[in-house]
């Protein structure tokens, strides 16, 4: 990546903390009509549906699967999908626990006759990354894990002494993806572009099928929901934000929230710039962050959002302002 910083050792605790962290602020079950509201979004047939979330078909042998922990099960919390070829089926991430990632491999043997052979994990956090250990066992082969070095060395970084040989030995064992450019995966048939990204988090990855107009965008894209700022470097979120949309698709798997098309992607542009005016009014002003996010709304033209906390807003508003004072500080010092 021509854009980055590689992480300290203090960077992994601090990150890792923010993770755990950002889990924790998700432990209160939201209003029934913002659940339902949220549930009820469906673009797609759905196949297949739990509390936690349901499985929509987006393809012939493609499936996007919409996290719903709104009620509070939090088996998954973020979203992923299976996407199928001749000569092999991808899991788009390890969710929030093994169970979560065993009922996506459970459906992928249900719907593809095989067990997943590849997963790719878009980035560190928890809820993406930490059930890796469901997709293995016994009666089936463990897949591929498909993660940047950066994702790999920020989860290795947030282990703790609790943390079980079986998992760190999933996640020593990996198949590394680059991180300057874009590199392709043929499942057979079907031809996958991994591209690293930066924004939500030090390193990202987005998975796009160019052929049939698809992106899993991992958390750098969220619909309904504000986006989390915890470990976000704003500028390159929006960046990459814009290339995203402009790739060339016209259905996008969000890291939270229901499938996206055209409309909520441009949405979801207006949403993130929204907040970075309020912040550049709060840097302008002297508000603090606290006073910035009490002033912020989304438009009710841009649609329903909801927050998994109220204090994602004033995050986002000091994820703009540390970045900004970091580019100040290096002025100062040249």
């Amino acid at each position: 990546m021509t854009e980055s910083s590689n992480p300290s050792r203090r960077d992994f605790l601090r990150i890792s903390s923010a993770c755990a962290a950002h889990i924790a602020f998700m432990a209160t079950p939201f209003p029934l009509a913002a659940r339902e509201g949220w549930s009820r979004r469906s673009r797609h047939q759905v196949v297949a549906q739990e509390p936690f979330g349901r499985l929509e078909a987006v393809g012939e042998g493609l499936w996007g699967f919409v996290s719903t922990p709104l009620g509070g099960d939090y088996t998954t919390v973020c979203n992923g999908g299976i996407i199928s070829g001749e000569a092999g089926v991808l899991v788009v991430e390890a969710f929030q626990t093994p169970e979560g990632s065993r009922w996506m491999a459970e459906k992928a043997l249900e719907l593809t006759g095989r067990w997943p052979t590849h997963v790719v994990v878009t980035h560190y956090h928890g809820d993406h990354s930490s059930g890796v250990a469901g997709f293995h066992g016994a009666d089936h082969p463990g897949p591929g894990l498909h993660v940047t070095p950066t994702t790999q060395a920020l989860k290795e970084g947030g282990f703790s002494e609790e943390t079980s040989s079986e998992v760190r030995h999933h996640w020593a064992d990996v198949v590394l993806l680059g991180e300057d450019a874009p590199e392709t995966l043929d499942l057979g048939g079907r031809v996958l572009t991994l591209t690293p990204r930066l924004g939500h988090t030090a390193s990202d990855v987005t998975i796009a099928l160019e052929e049939e107009g698809i992106t899993w965008c991992g958390d750098l894209v969220w619909n309904g929901m504000f986006p989390n700022y915890m470990d976000a470097t704003p500028s390159l979120l929006s960046r990459a934000v814009r290339r995203i949309q402009t790739g060339g698709s016209g259905l996008f798997v969000p890291g939270h929230g229901p499938l996206a098309g055209s409309v909520e992607m441009a949405n979801y542009v207006s949403v993130i710039d929204g907040i970075e005016e309020t912040a550049r009014a709060a840097w302008a002003e002297g508000w603090t962050s606290d006073e910035a996010a009490a002033r912020h709304t989304i438009p009710e033209s841009l649609g329903e959002w909801t927050l998994f906390n109220p204090s994602y807003f004033q995050r986002a508003v000091e994820a703009w302002m540390k970045e900004w004072e970091a580019q100040t500080d290096s002025r100062e010092g040249s």
